[in-house]
């Protein structure tokens, strides 16, 4: 129960190494956008990513060929996501979320807040965050697709024509 011996470890020493060392050559060649800041869909790759790399580690039933082959599956899927949102708005959101104007003008705009499950007093969190006392200094405060919040201010420019 507390130790099976030493051939377990050695293979997860062994196996775990090559296939931490695989995943992060991986990566590493797939670019920036696979490690950038997490959205949804981001998210659900990287649990893959981890529950694929537990499972190597653990499971004497996987060589790590398969293993690999599978950690492939999942960048070759998230570089694919990849070039079709970029190619396809219909696609990007269908796997993307899009921003979401939550202050406008000072006003709060409740049913983004409802919709996107914000609190008023997380907007003012977030607006004390970026040096405003209040949210009517707001000129809007938006939640970005990767969860982050952006606050602008001052005024739009006019057109002088």
């Amino acid at each position: 129960m507390f130790f099976q011996g030493w051939s377990g470890i050695v293979r997860i020493l062994v196996v775990g190494t090559l296939a931490y060392a695989f995943l992060v050559v991986s990566l590493r060649v797939s670019g920036k956008r696979t490690l950038a800041k997490l959205n949804a869909f981001d998210l659900v790759i990287t649990v893959a990513f981890g529950s694929t790399l537990a499972s190597i580690l653990l499971s004497e039933d996987i060589a790590l060929a398969e293993g690999a082959v599978a950690l492939l599956l999942l960048i070759a899927l998230q570089f694919s996501v990849a070039v079709l949102s970029l190619r396809s708005t219909r696609f990007a959101r269908l796997v993307r979320s899009e921003p979401t104007l939550l202050v406008r003008d000072g006003v709060v705009l409740s049913g983004a807040m409802r919709r996107a499950r914000v609190t008023r007093e997380e907007l003012e969190t977030v607006a004390r965050r970026d040096g405003k006392t209040d949210l009517d200094t707001v000129a809007a405060l938006v939640l970005e697709s990767d969860g982050s919040f952006s606050v602008l201010t001052g005024e739009a420019p006019r057109n002088m024509g």
